[in-house]
């Protein structure tokens, strides 16, 4: 089969890779891709945005399935203009992929059926959304409605915080029309968890969870950005807590939408604050997270072309779908001053150094006139490791990420100690 992935990143990266290992592949191409696709696959010059340009393509090039990896195009409604001309697509609709193009459509859904989450209110009058923040206590979340690259969110610890975040969202209009309309939320208290469901329009199957690094620096210090590093599965994950996530929240979540009329097809995530009182969602996403899909799909046994055509054909609980026990753990190389200003087309050297078993997840990178690997986004790899433990895991991470060099290049230290 001729596969298409869309997207850029190291998400996609992993994708490509999980992909390529199935036999059933016989060519997989990438848009836009990045150096590390490069070799797994064809890179084409397409903007993940560009829908008409992807369809086009897709039909020359005879693709028999595409898998959307970014949320932009989900939003804009890449899978209803492939669907109506006859073409497989992994992902959601863009009806259904409101569940993370709006805040507002996942918290009334959510609150509509019982779905655990932070209590909240909506507004669309900055006047009103004022009058009643000045009546809350801090901490508080505000949040903008629409998609914010991920920027969307704050939480405010002080009501100085809070107004200024209001302000910039509804006044400055700093996330543009995103920002009609404003949830102010309750802030949970907790460990945070992502959580990743395969859903078809009838059935959800639990993916791995994992636990991301936001915050830039060691320590969960400094500004918030795409995300650092991550692990799975969860230290703190039992049995009994994968069962309530998914009794209580992934199955009921696809079971609202087909009930909405919007019925689900792709990646379900969820992510999750895990309080004294049991789970509570704090947002979903319509896809796979980024760097959460570097250490799940590691995981993987199953073959994942067989996982997203049963998905697309709506056929998921036929299926059995195989993780393994192994640890996964993946650090984030970032270029210099992100997630502020960096450089690009910096030379990254020491791949050839690294352990047989590392992988190398590529996201900000391409190749230069001359064929060398250079960086060209803030988040720029992603190295990764598996093993039986945690604490073995993230050691032969740390063993060899020190071998890739680029100048300015920093990570976080601190990626899955265990007092995450």
């Amino acid at each position: 089969m001729k596969i298409l992935v869309v997207g850029g990143g190291a998400r996609e990266h992993t994708i490509v890779w999980k992909l390529s290992q199935s036999p059933k592949v016989s060519k997989i191409y990438t848009a836009p891709g990045n150096a590390g696709t490069a070799r797994l696959a064809q890179n084409l010059e397409i903007n993940a945005n560009d829908i008409q340009t992807l369809l086009k393509t897709a039909i020359e090039k005879k693709i028999d399935l595409t898998v959307v990896g970014p949320e932009a195009p989900l939003a804009e409604g890449i899978v209803d203009e492939f669907q109506a001309n006859g073409l497989q697509i992994f992902g959601p609709t863009k009806a259904a992929a409101q569940i993370e193009a709006s805040k507002v459509f996942a918290k009334e859904l959510m609150q509509k059926y019982n779905i655990p989450c932070a209590g909240s209110a909506t507004f669309s009058s900055y006047t009103e959304a004022k009058k009643y923040l000045e009546k809350q206590a801090t901490p508080i979340v505000i949040k903008a409605d629409g998609l914010a690259a991920g920027k969307g969110v704050f939480v405010a610890e002080t009501m100085e915080q809070a107004h200024q975040a209001l302000s910039s969202i509804m006044q400055d209009r700093a996330f543009g029309s995103a920002g009609d309309r404003v949830l102010i939320e309750e802030k949970l208290n907790g460990r945070e968890m992502s959580v990743f469901s395969f859903a078809d329009a009838n059935t959800s199957m639990p993916s791995m969870p994992a636990c991301d690094y936001k915050p830039v620096f060691d320590g969960n210090r400094g500004p918030n950005t795409g995300g650092m590093g991550s692990y799975s599965p969860p230290q703190f994950l039992t049995p009994e807590l994968f069962k309530t996530i998914n009794d209580t929240i992934m199955q009921p979540t696809v079971r609202a939408m087909q009930n909405e009329g919007v019925p689900y097809q792709g990646v379900l995530y969820g992510g999750l604050m895990i309080t004294g009182e049991g789970p509570r969602v704090m947002e979903f996403n319509a896809r796979f997270g980024d760097p959460e899909t570097q250490v799940v799909l590691p995981r993987l046994k199953t073959d994942l072309l067989d996982i997203m055509l049963a998905v697309v054909n709506n056929n998921l609980n036929q299926i059995d779908i195989e993780w393994s026990d192994n640890a996964c753990v993946g650090a984030v190389m970032a270029s210099g001053g992100y997630p502020g200003g960096y450089k690009k087309g910096l030379p990254i050297s020491g791949f050839d150094g690294l352990d047989d078993d590392i992988l190398v997840f590529h996201a900000g990178t391409k190749l230069d006139s001359a064929g060398r690997v250079v960086t060209s986004g803030g988040r720029v790899l992603t190295v990764v490791a598996t093993a039986d433990t945690i604490a073995h895991t993230r050691e032969k991470v740390y063993n060899n990420i020190s071998r890739i060099q680029f100048e300015g290049c920093h990570y976080r230290r601190d990626i899955a100690l265990l007092n995450k």
